[in-house]
């Protein structure tokens, strides 16, 4: 039978939007931690939040952080060697990292010319922890965590709609990419689905093959969505899907956030340990 593995986006998939909770996906992480399930965290989330989240899961995998900027593999979780591989890979205690995005520094930048051009432009690195933690929902101490950056900007656009292809097509002249989930966010050369395919190659190494399932909720989560064998978005608070994602074999979730996160792993998981 082929390893089973789960990528997860956070905030609006197993966490909700109205107090990042997941007590509602309870049920099917028991579940998976049970069968020894790899759960591996792929958001826009900065290294220290995921962490935070990954010590309430009691969660030991690999992690990826801000939109695929950076894939961070506990020291000898794998029991091959990573310096082996043709991976550029980076000493990150207690962590191998692989650094896929582009420098924080550059991304300010970028940010900073682009409000010079003339757009109504606030990043994180712009507010103070109070504004991030207004604008976001965050206590305090978890908006102190989003504004430790690595590789992506989170930044709020005032901008009419009409201006937004003007605003993208400045972003990518300046050799950057965007992408959106709750925010905007200006990136390097990296995305999730790029980060999720490394990993698939890993597990593979590890365990040969894989059946990999991803699930999201925002239009930052295609590139993971379109990588992986079970691609599952859940709803919104709205009770919608998201229109912007409709990609082969995608299954829409029952559920806003970790409740329909909970329902999808439940009968996924299930269902291919019966077969």
């Amino acid at each position: 039978m082929k390893k089973i593995i789960i990528f997860t986006d956070l905030d609006g998939t197993l966490l909700d939007y109205s107090n990042y909770s997941f007590e509602t996906a309870l049920p099917a992480l028991q579940m998976i931690k049970e069968k020894n399930v790899p759960l591996i965290i792929c958001s826009s989330k900065t290294r220290k939040e995921i962490e935070h989240y990954r010590k309430k899961l009691y969660n030991l995998h690999p992690f990826i952080s801000e939109n695929g900027g950076g894939i961070y593999i506990p020291k000898g979780y794998f029991k091959f060697q990573l310096s082996d591989l043709e991976l550029m890979i980076e000493e990150d205690n207690p962590y191998d990292l692989i650094r896929l995005g582009a420098k924080y520094s550059d991304l300010r930048k970028a940010l900073n010319e682009l409000r010079t051009e003339g757009f109504d432009i606030k990043g994180f690195g712009d507010m103070t922890v109070e504004e991030v933690s207004v604008v976001t929902g965050l206590s305090i101490e978890e908006a102190e965590m989003a504004k430790e950056r690595d590789f992506d900007e989170p930044f709020i656009f005032t901008g009419g709609k009409e201006d937004v292809p003007k605003l993208l097509a400045r972003v990518k002249k300046k050799g950057f990419t965007h992408t959106q989930g709750q925010f905007h966010h200006i990136l390097g050369n990296s995305d999730k689905g790029k980060a999720v395919s490394i990993l698939i190659d890993l597990y593979k190494r590890e365990f040969g093959e894989i059946s990999a399932i991803a699930v999201g909720d925002s239009p930052n989560d295609i590139p993971m969505l379109e990588r992986v064998d079970y691609p599952v978005i859940v709803q919104k608070p709205d009770g919608e899907y998201n229109r912007q994602i409709n990609i082969p074999g995608l299954t829409k979730a029952d559920g806003i956030g970790p409740e329909g996160w909970n329902n999808i792993i439940l009968d996924l998981v299930n269902s291919y340990f019966i077969k």
